[in-house]
């Protein structure tokens, strides 16, 4: 039972010690932007795993923490502004905190991130925690950034205020972790919080206390399956239209808004129950900041605060956010390059060193052209995969993402969604995957489903290979600017930014139509800039090209030897005995030197593209051919598109494969690239120009060629109608692009070969 009164609910009987034997299970909650994954990563290192809660998305982080030889497990929970849940990431708080959680252990203590720079917003959600029952911990968080900012705070003082030990620390830095790690210890081992806490009105008591007897009834009881806790009572009778009110009107059968509703008119006929609670808990906030923070009479101008004068100006701020964006992407070819230079050459030593230790054959085609042709054309661009997630880890961390949402606000709102949205939208540069689960912290429906289905048009790294191979290959190496800027370093900022100019209207179209509604408000805290943490930047990058690595050795592995083994079978041996027959007349004719070195490459040049044509692959190319004609493509780009639909990077593995089978590696057809530009139509016509190359680029930019991306999509939608449309609009969206770029680009000559 709970007992309700003036100092908070609180526990009937007195918590029983712990046993040391025992796993503890401490949960840390805290608002966005407070560092509550910073002190979990100094808490717990590198000694954490994460997954996701069963039967949903949301994402779970756990660390391991020894307190003073006591074992106990840390649960990093979604960053919330209060208990008041409207997402699903927010009800897995609640839920967790209420051991209510499949598959998480109950909470023993709670640990409570709060910046000290901003007490009386962080301390709403710590009001909330109060009333858990659980014993507390409050990290004051940012410590060194209050004290610039003449900011006292009176520790002892504070925390008899809020009757639960209150620690300072800059988790940054690192300070003060171990006294942090002593009182987590005491905490678990003692009792709830003590002392006053907000002070509602008594009608709201009272009806809290009827809504908690009528829901535990014997009846109610059996249709929810469970008993319902005094502080999800509470959170019921005031949320309206909450997410708890949703979960359990679902197993009432339409009796629980009803019910709901008279309770709630006893209270106040015409108020909102939300405004009492918040009026409430402000007042007793202020009181206990009055008692122990003491501010200076003229705030202190801070270096942060000079700093958003200019990176959040209208005018300076968005070419700012343009410059660093520019800077990265030219970046990612200018320091990638020795690096890439290196894996392409150790990937053809190996695929050399295999094939001369194999018989000519079957195997041998698999190994060489295959596995080395097909994977280690994926595994080279590695180092820009790398550097870019560097890029974001980096401007993560720092705290410059929230000033690059309240610019892009005003461009997001043009559409109907708001800054809110571009977390998620720029998330989804690395990956969609992880962008469409942030979008788990909008609350309102329709916004979060047209962020989802837009998440998919910004060019993820899996692109990034099929870029940075065409526009190394046809996108002349100019430099502006005194060689600072390239223009292939512009032509991949621009495709970048070709998602986000797409996206702006499609998701207009939704708002329109599907999922139309009003644009939401949007209200972002930015945080303090400080030095990024190498290793948490480390750690995301590392993550990042472990996963890529990952599925460079599974599903691009599979699908380039399912690619190889359709370009390979059926083999004809009248064409090798034919070819067999010109080669050995060549070897003996009158040719000598390089005519005969020419005549020798033309030669498996033509029976290679014989073998190919009579392949699986060449006569299912030769069926899709018509379809892709208009984009400038062959049957072999067609092929390569198709084959790509499962993981967009395996179009490089395809190309590798189809473009190298059974040619033999030399110092001039060692590079894919040159490959490409060797290419012929039948008739001579090179395969790949400008038009050719922009057409493929703009086709991967707006394709959705991810079955991951599709899955999470099904599950955070719990629909396959959305993401069916996704695929169909996007698929459609990106054939109407290619095509308008192939047809214009060859109307204003640039159909021409590129040297």
């Amino acid at each position: 039972m709970w007992n309700w009164n003036r100092d908070g609910p609180m526990l009937a009987n007195d918590r029983e010690p712990q046993d040391n034997q025992k796993t503890l299970t401490i949960a840390v909650v805290g608002n966005p932007n407070v560092g509550k994954t910073t002190l979990f990563n100094a808490l717990t290192g590198l000694a954490h795993v994460t997954g996701n809660y069963p039967g949903v998305t949301v994402e779970r982080k756990v660390g391991a923490l020894q307190l003073n030889g006591t074992a106990a497990d840390l649960v990093d929970l979604p960053g919330t502004y209060s208990l008041a849940a409207r997402s699903p990431d927010e009800m897995i708080v609640v839920d967790v905190l209420l051991g209510q959680q499949a598959g998480e252990c109950p909470v023993d203590a709670v640990l409570a991130v709060v910046d000290a720079t901003n007490l009386e917003r962080n301390l709403y959600l710590v009001s909330q925690v109060r009333e858990l029952g659980k014993p507390l911990v409050i990290a004051l968080n940012m410590i060194d950034l209050a004290r610039k900012r003449g900011i006292a705070i009176n520790v002892p003082r504070l925390a008899q205020e809020l009757g639960a030990q209150v620690v300072p620390v800059c988790a940054y830095k690192r300070e003060g972790i171990e006294e942090l790690k002593r009182e987590l210890l005491r905490a678990t081992r003692g009792p709830a919080p003590a002392g006053a806490g907000p002070d509602y009105p008594p009608a709201l008591v009272a009806e809290a206390g009827a809504l908690e007897t009528a829901l535990n009834a014997r009846d109610a009881r059996r249709k929810l399956g469970r008993e319902v806790p005094f502080l999800e009572v509470f959170r019921l009778l005031i949320d309206r239209d909450g997410y708890a009110e949703h979960r359990l009107e679902e197993h009432m059968n339409g009796d629980l808004r009803p019910l709901l509703d008279r309770h709630r008119e006893r209270v106040t006929p015409n108020g909102s129950l939300a405004a009492i609670e918040a009026r409430s808990r402000y007042a007793w906030i202020r009181n206990v900041v009055a008692a122990g923070v003491r501010r200076p009479a003229t705030p202190v101008t801070t270096f942060s605060d000079r700093l958003d004068s200019v990176l959040t100006h209208r005018v300076f701020g968005t070419f700012i956010f343009a410059g660093i964006m520019a800077t990265v992407f030219q970046a990612i070819f200018a320091w990638a390059s020795p690096l890439m230079d290196g894996i392409d050459a150790v990937c053809g030593a190996m695929g050399e060193r295999a094939g001369g230790l194999l018989p000519e054959g079957p195997l041998q085609s698999l190994v060489v052209d295959g596995v080395f042709g097909g994977v280690g054309s994926v595994l080279v661009f590695l180092p820009q995969i790398l550097i870019l997630m560097l890029f974001i880890a980096l401007l993560e961390d720092c705290g410059y993402m929230a000033r690059a949402a309240f610019l892009m606000d005003r461009l997001l709102s043009r559409c109907g969604l708001s800054g809110q949205s571009f977390i998620p939208m720029l998330s989804s540069f690395a990956c969609a995957i992880p962008g469409i689960m942030a979008t788990r912290t909008i609350s309102n429906r329709r916004d979060r489903f047209t962020t989802i289905l837009v998440a998919p048009l910004m060019s993820c790294s899996a692109r990034l290979p099929v870029y940075t191979l065409l526009i190394t290959a046809f996108i002349p190496e100019t430099h502006y600017v005194g060689g600072l800027v390239g223009l292939r370093g512009l032509t991949l900022l621009s495709l970048y930014a070709l998602g986000i100019l797409v996206a702006v209207p499609v998701a207009w179209l939704l708002k329109k139509t599907l999922l139309r509604g009003d644009t939401p408000p949007f209200l972002l805290e930015l945080p303090s800039y400080k030095l990024p943490q190498w290793r948490t930047v480390s750690r995301k990058v590392y993550v990042q090209g472990l996963e890529f690595v990952r599925r460079a050795g599974t599903i691009i592995f599979a699908i380039a030897v399912l690619v190889w083994a359709l370009a390979y079978f059926p083999h004809s041996d009248a064409i090798t005995q034919e070819y067999a027959a010109q080669r050995a007349a060549i070897e003996s004719g009158p040719l000598t030197g390089e005519e005969r070195v020419s005549a020798l490459e033309e030669l498996n040049r033509k029976e290679n593209g014989e073998h190919l044509q009579n392949s699986l692959f060449g006569r299912m190319g030769h069926w899709v051919e018509p379809v892709v004609r208009p984009l400038g493509w062959d049957w072999r780009i067609g092929m390569a598109a198709i084959a790509s639909f499962p993981a967009r990077e395996v179009v490089i593995a395809t190309l590798g494969t189809t473009f190298f089978l059974g040619s033999d590696v030399d110092e001039s057809s060692d590079s894919l690239k040159q490959v490409l530009r060797a290419a012929q139509w039948p008739d001579g016509r090179p395969l790949f120009t400008v038009p050719v190359a922009l057409s493929l680029i703009v086709f991967f930019a707006l394709c959705c060629q991810c079955g991951a991306t599709l899955a999470i999509i099904r599950r955070e939608t719990q629909s396959f109608r959305w993401p069916l449309f996704t695929f169909a609009y996007m698929t459609l969206l990106a054939y109407l692009g290619a095509f308008l770029v192939y047809q214009a680009t060859t109307l204003l000559g640039w159909g021409g070969p590129t040297a």
